[in-house]
């Protein structure tokens, strides 16, 4: 089971805010990376305008569910909250997936 299906997607304002107030964050270059724990995996890929247009915000979200993805097994359960950046477009895949793997560590969500 995917961890992206829509049962699995972070949807209540009232979720965000929580997450957004009292869980843990942590910024890398990339994106800012919420989490809390919850009995349930749900997460959430967020996009701003300052990103760009529609064409590169649906492009980071998608670079962002893909290094979320493979990381699925390794995950507590939880919600999460990722917050892309101006800067994830100017990054390869492989700083990404850096960035990914050191903002989780940080966070200390990884089984």
């Amino acid at each position: 089971m995917s961890c992206l299906n829509k049962e699995h997607r972070l949807n209540s304002s009232r979720d965000f805010n929580k997450l957004y107030k009292s869980g843990k964050r942590w910024h890398t270059t990339s994106f800012v990376a919420f989490f809390s724990s919850s009995p349930t995996l749900k997460a959430a890929f967020v996009t701003s305008k300052k990103v760009g247009n529609a064409v590169n915000r649906n492009k980071a979200r998608r670079r962002m569910r893909a290094l979320f993805a493979s990381y699925e097994q390794q995950l507590l359960i939880g919600n999460y909250i990722f917050v892309a950046k101006i800067t994830l477009h100017d990054k390869t895949f492989l700083e990404l997936k850096k960035d990914f793997d050191f903002a989780l560590k940080r966070l200390e969500v990884l089984k």
